[in-house]
């Protein structure tokens, strides 16, 4: 049994949720629907900002000179480093208190954490990135409420001061105004784009560029290691819709020479083995040592080891097999058998029959 919150392995923060940041939000015509039935809420006249222009605080007024700026912000991770996250979260609610035009003057943290997922260090690392924002603004996080939830949530009450001539309302703008943005429009997009593994490699290339003052090292590395294989990837289907258009266009001229099958087996397996161990799969190969030579085209038989090798893979669940054998044909015409076979779900019966059918897609695709 394991003690609590001893956690094997550390997850992505941005995997626990099934949203980022503001992206989290109730859609605002839905919440307008579940507001409009709430009945008549009670509006005093010192309360000089509420609900309904949808401004960054609420503001109450205690004499002429000074009104309470108050307001939550709370949400997901949209990045994995726990202490940016808790940043990031601080300055949002923070920031709300500014775009008031008032001053803050303290803080309560909100925090909802998978205690049996996230290790507790890096709970921790989320907490001390809200309060390194307090220190800055000069304030104390005076309190808050903690819950044990499925998804990481973080966030703060944030309470300031204004005074009234001085408020600020996003209902005032006038033209003229200059509207400032600080940061480039489309990074939300691409973040999550990048949370879901769904970002191009022309979304890394423009992450990199719109992000460089704040990426680490890390992050980098990784960035430009997803760019290089979805390029790769990229270049292997091109290749492959260019052989294909030959094959179309009866154009292919094959290049027919003696090689050892088991050595390009191999070399394959090879390059292979990284993601079947990262994929919890046996990969193996049944080679005998004395087979003869093939006389083949070794491109083209190739690109069919990967197809179907990458294929096998793909399709194959955690803790499964894939297995590659050559077996001669006993019948003095020195010809061999390749087999790929994997613990996969297979192809139904049902299927068999089209599979050499050209555009035919199952109407039960494997998952």
């Amino acid at each position: 049994m394991n003690a609590p919150n001893e956690i094997k392995s550390i997850p992505r923060l941005t995997s626990l949720s099934h949203g980022g940041g503001c992206g989290c939000k109730i859609a605002p015509a839905i919440l307008q629907q579940i507001i409009s039935k709430s009945g008549n809420p009670l509006i005093p006249k010192e309360l000089l900002v509420g609900i309904e222009t949808s401004d960054d605080a609420a503001v109450y007024q205690i004499n002429e000179t000074q009104a309470i700026v108050a307001t939550t912000d709370f949400f997901m991770p949209i990045v994995d480093d726990p202490y940016d996250f808790g940043r990031i979260a601080a300055t949002n609610a923070i920031s709300d208190v500014y775009a008031m035009g008032g001053t803050p003057l303290f803080a309560l943290a909100l925090v909802g954490m998978p205690i049996n997922t996230l290790p507790l260090d890096q709970i921790k690392l989320i907490l001390d990135g809200g309060e390194s924002i307090c220190r800055e603004a000069g304030i104390p996080i005076a309190g808050g409420h903690t819950i044990d939830s499925v998804e990481a949530i973080y966030g703060l009450v944030a309470i300031g001061i204004v005074n009234p001539k001085n408020l600020k309302r996003n209902a005032g703008a006038k033209p003229g105004d200059k509207l400032i943005l600080s940061k480039p429009i489309g990074v939300g997009v691409l973040s999550a784009a990048l949370k879901k593994e769904q970002l191009s490699a022309e979304g890394y290339a423009e992450m990199i560029l719109l992000k460089e003052h704040v990426l680490t090292e890390q992050e980098r590395r990784t960035y430009l290691q997803t760019i290089l294989k979805n390029t790769q990837s990229l270049g292997r289907l091109v290749s492959e819709l260019f052989e294909l258009s030959k094959l179309e266009a009866r154009q292919t001229q094959t290049h027919v020479e003696p090689f050892s099958i088991t050595e390009l087996i191999q070399d394959n397996l090879l390059n292979f083995e990284p993601q079947a161990r990262q994929q919890h799969i046996s990969l193996s190969g049944d080679l005998p040592r004395n087979t003869p030579f093939v006389l083949a085209d070794v491109a083209l038989i190739e690109r069919v080891l990967q197809n179907v090798v990458a294929n096998a893979l793909q399709y194959t669940p955690e803790q499964g097999r894939v297995n590659v054998s050559v077996t001669p044909i006993p019948d003095g015409t020195n010809h061999l058998i390749i087999r790929v076979t994997d613990t996969g779900r297979g192809i139904s019966s049902d299927d068999l029959p089209n599979i050499f059918d050209r555009f035919y897609r199952s109407g039960q695709m494997r998952e």
